[in-house]
């Protein structure tokens, strides 16, 4: 039997889920081909589990395909209704076991700790034991809501029990990361209250080992594009070029949804430019039902990959009001590097998490939740803003979002690996 040289699997929620970090894997996925991965595997979730989870989903029938040499795997769950979540652990754990056991060089990156470092740690230990001796390394990857949501929930319940087993799995793997300055902030932080609450020594161990990996950005995805594209893709839509402020993200409270709507009910330059809501989210049947009688909100819930740098590249002005909340604190934002590599108005944000990471210093920033600041933001952009300014605002961010090239942030991640050919 004929083996791959080498392999790289991606333990993570890939599409067709509408999350940053899908597109983070994607990207590594299609740059791990040009650096020496003759066998790139994702290994994720099948889609009726994803279905059931009421995560936001892309339309199934407009995915972008993936490169010959990536596979996309969704083991099928072990056992039957009566082991509700570990069968679907087992199913994934135990394809990992079946590519561990092939004699392949191995590198495994887990993103989302919970449950995919537990995910791959299992798999290697078992793997192990197995008698396999897998060829392997291990890089765990900590997203935003493996902070936000995972280690502070536990904090606040005080379920330390569960704290301490997420940073034994993370801090298990060879390589530990996160995504931005301010996630690592936020793990040290949190590592700090379990040991105080507990005497463990987690903290020390993160200060240490856990470094920086920005999200991987296609950044020709988002450069050069077609004027007519974009005026094609705009009229398909009804929309006129600097005629709309986008919001483009998932649909929720932390994205700071209901200021914006709120917002653009103050706004002086309402009558000029309409107010285009695109992404889905569980916000999104209560801000549609918010916005039903204004006509110049219009809802979008089927963007795909493609129209997304047109719409983008097309706006008036970009708004993210981002805010912090109990469950979510952007702890980047993908989008808003997105929207600085695609051109076009600029981005109004509020400084929360790691955004002021994603836009440097060329964004508009208000007062996260400061609904009349939104407001003035936008108005400013719109009416008084020069063109100069704009075009300067643009040129800065798309120079800042270039640092987030998948290319260059992977060959960061595994410095080791040699060129083939440019991403």
């Amino acid at each position: 039997m004929k083996y791959p040289r080498r392999r790289l699997v991606i333990v993570v929620r890939a599409d067709p889920v509408i999350c940053g970090h899908s597109g983070e894997a994607r990207n590594l996925a299609e740059v791990a081909l040009t650096r020496g991965f003759d066998d790139v595997r994702l290994l994720t979730w099948t889609i009726p589990t994803l279905q059931a989870a009421g995560l936001p989903l892309k339309p199934l029938d407009r995915l972008l395909p993936y490169s010959d040499g990536i596979t996309v795997e969704r083991p099928e769950p072990v056992g039957d209704y009566r082991v509700p979540d570990g069968r679907h652990l087992a199913g994934l754990t135990g394809r990992l076991v079946e590519l561990l056991a092939e004699p392949v060089p191995t590198t495994v990156l887990s993103m989302y700790t919970v449950p995919h470092t537990q995910v791959v740690n299992d798999a290697v230990n078992a793997a192990r034991a197995a008698g396999f001796a897998p060829d392997v390394y291990t890089i765990a990857k900590a997203v935003g809501s493996d902070v936000t949501n995972v280690i502070r929930n536990c904090l606040r319940e005080d379920r330390f029990g569960a704290a301490t087993v997420l940073f034994t799995q993370f801090l298990a793997s060879d390589e530990v990361v996160a995504v931005s300055d301010y996630t690592r902030d936020e793990i040290i932080a949190s590592a700090e209250e379990v040991d105080a609450k507990v005497g463990t020594r987690f903290a020390e161990e993160c200060r240490r080992r856990v470094t920086v990996s920005y999200p991987p950005i296609d950044a020709s995805a988002y450069l050069d594009l077609d004027p007519a594209a974009v005026d094609a893709a705009l009229a398909r839509r009804g929309l006129e070029r600097d005629g709309y402020v986008l919001f483009l993200s998932r649909v929720a409270r932390a994205k700071g949804i209901y200021d914006l709507v709120m917002a653009y009910g103050q706004m002086e330059c309402r009558d000029r430019v309409k107010l285009v809501i695109a992404g889905n989210g569980p916000a999104l049947e209560h801000i549609q039902a918010m916005a039903k009688e204004d006509e110049n909100i219009i809802f979008l819930t089927d963007v795909d990959d493609d129209e997304k740098p047109l719409l983008m590249n097309g706006c008036a002005a970009y708004a993210l009001p981002t805010k912090p909340e109990p469950d979510f604190v952007e702890t980047f934002g993908i989008a808003l590097s997105e929207k600085g590599l695609a051109g076009g108005g600029p981005i109004i944000t509020a400084l929360t998490g790691g955004t002021g990471e994603a836009v440097g210093d060329a964004a508009v920033i208000i007062e996260a939740g400061d609904v009349a600041g939104i407001a003035a933001a936008v108005d400013r952009v719109v009416l008084q803003m020069s063109a100069e300014e704009r075009r300067d605002l643009e040129i800065r961010a798309r120079a800042h979002a270039m640092t987030f090239d998948r290319g260059r942030v992977f060959d960061d991640l595994f410095p080791e690996k040699p060129s083939i050919v440019a991403a």
